[in-house]
């Protein structure tokens, strides 16, 4: 070889080391690039998979603004792809009325017109705002004396009015006869339906419902598997209904404070069982969506053989939600009753409905308040067709927070004195049905002239008729 083509060879030799090495080299940057996208992408993903976490843990507590019902003909699948489409979260599908959803948008828009778009959707038989709701008590005045911290069973005229405090010997809801035949059962449920209860109260916890130990836990798909040891917290979604007002705590003692145990007071039943449901908050606040999910939980635990045949609801709205009365017809429809205030406004309920009481429903029995001499109260809410039966509702003792007694007024009291006479009769008549139940109930009644044209019973029950 010549020194001319050594040279030759050597030069392209040279660039075939050249080129391998930047080609070696251009795959090292290419890999290294790919990995950098790689990792950038991830973060990506991190980072939205966390904010939708977020929305949904932020959606998973009560955050709905409206509840939107699809049409049956729509698919689960289209309803996710509308819901996405639309920046928006469902909260919450209620399994007892299909095509329900509570949802949450994600864009805080204005609710009417978040309303408006849903509305405007042929998928959508309608839509409506997560409305708040409020508890149907009065505060006392100021006038009134001092309660008591140790009560006995005479200060509860509604159970046995013998003329005290200026009241009318006889104007309560004949209990002590009532009980001359039965003082309730323990194999009898009745839900209330409100700020959750005090089940540690020492006059309660014997007659709070607890879920059998054979029972599974409640599931429920959106919500997941919560442990309801002692009923439902549909605010929190949750298994503690403690409750932090002191309302519902009042209301179930009326229904049940166990009779006859030498502590505090006595309930229209002294034996039946307590569930727990809190929809309301500390300060007496709670939302639709939160009350129909608590229905919801008690028609799933009625299902599971729970023997809840009554919810008692003191509470209300003047908003109309057809969501609402829809989940109440199912409760109707699983045999439960549903008693419920009539308002304290001093209105008349047939010319300016009060929801859930004015819900044309056949569960629903809608409760007027009497005061202590058989009137009907200055606050109460009336009306000869909306309003079914009256019950003592002024200055009624019951159970409070923290082992403690208060007394409260409002048709929010007289609700639970119903419910209670309600259980009282399943307690005689365990196989009554729901139609049969009502009709007993109202047909209990001691007329009583200044009802004749305010309620549609034209009386106050009576829980000795009522168990006749």
């Amino acid at each position: 070889m010549n020194r001319n083509n050594f040279l030759i060879h050597l030069a392209l030799a040279i660039v075939l080391i050249l080129v391998a090495a930047f080609a070696g080299q251009l795959a090292r940057w290419r890999k290294q690039w790919r990995h950098r996208v790689f990792i950038k992408t991830v973060a990506e993903q991190k980072h939205a998979s966390t904010a939708e976490e977020i929305a949904v843990a932020e959606g998973r507590h009560g955050h709905a603004e409206l509840l939107v019902k699809f049409k049956s003909n729509v698919s689960l699948e289209a309803i996710d792809e509308i819901t996405s489409r639309l920046h928006d979260q469902i909260e919450d599908r209620i399994e007892s009325d299909p095509g329900l959803e509570a949802i949450d948008d994600l864009d805080d828009a204005d609710v009417a017109e978040t309303v408006a778009q849903y509305s405007a959707l042929p998928e959508v038989e309608y839509a409506e705002p997560n409305y708040e709701i409020s508890l149907d008590s009065v505060e006392a005045p100021p006038f009134l004396p001092v309660l008591p911290k140790d009560p006995r069973f005479e200060d509860q005229w509604a159970l046995s009015n013998s003329g005290q405090r200026g009241g009318t010997a006889g104007a309560d809801v004949s209990a002590t006869r009532a009980w001359i035949k039965t003082t309730g059962s323990d194999k009898v449920v009745v839900a209330v339906l409100d700020s959750g209860v005090d089940y540690r109260h020492e006059d309660l916890t014997e007659n709070i419902w607890t879920r059998p130990a054979e029972m599974a836990p409640y599931h429920d798909d959106e919500l997941g598997t919560i442990e309801d040891e002692f009923g439902f917290n549909a605010i929190d979604n949750s298994s503690d209904p403690m409750d932090e007002n002191g309302h519902g705590t009042h209301c179930a003692g009326i229904i049940g404070a166990e009779g006859s145990n030498d502590i505090g007071i006595s309930g229209v039943n002294w034996h039946v069982r307590i569930m727990p449901l809190k929809f309301m908050n500390a300060g007496g606040f709670g939302t639709t969506k939160d009350a129909i999910e608590a229905i919801n939980y008690v028609i799933d635990r009625k299902k599971a053989g729970v023997n809840v045949r009554i919810i008692s609801a003191s509470w209300g709205s003047t908003q109309k939600s057809r969501a609402l009365e829809e989940v109440i017809r199912k409760a109707y429809e699983n045999d439960i009753l549903f008693v419920a205030a009539s308002g304290n406004a001093n209105t008349n309920n047939d010319r300016t409905p009060h929801f859930p009481s004015s819900y044309n429903v056949p569960n629903v029995v809608s409760v007027a308040a009497l005061d202590r001499n058989d009137k009907l109260a200055r606050f109460s809410n009336f009306g000869v067709k909306s309003v079914a039966i009256a019950a003592p509702g002024v200055d009624i003792l019951s159970t409070w927070l923290g082992n403690q007694y208060e007394e409260k007024s409002g048709t929010s009291m007289a609700t639970p004195v119903v419910a209670g006479v309600a259980a009282l009769i399943v307690a005689e008549n365990p196989r009554i049905s729901v139609n049969d139940l009502k009709k007993k109930l109202l047909a209990s009644v001691d007329p009583l002239p200044g009802l004749k044209d305010k309620v549609a019973s034209g009386g106050r029950v009576n829980a000795a008729k009522a168990v006749d």
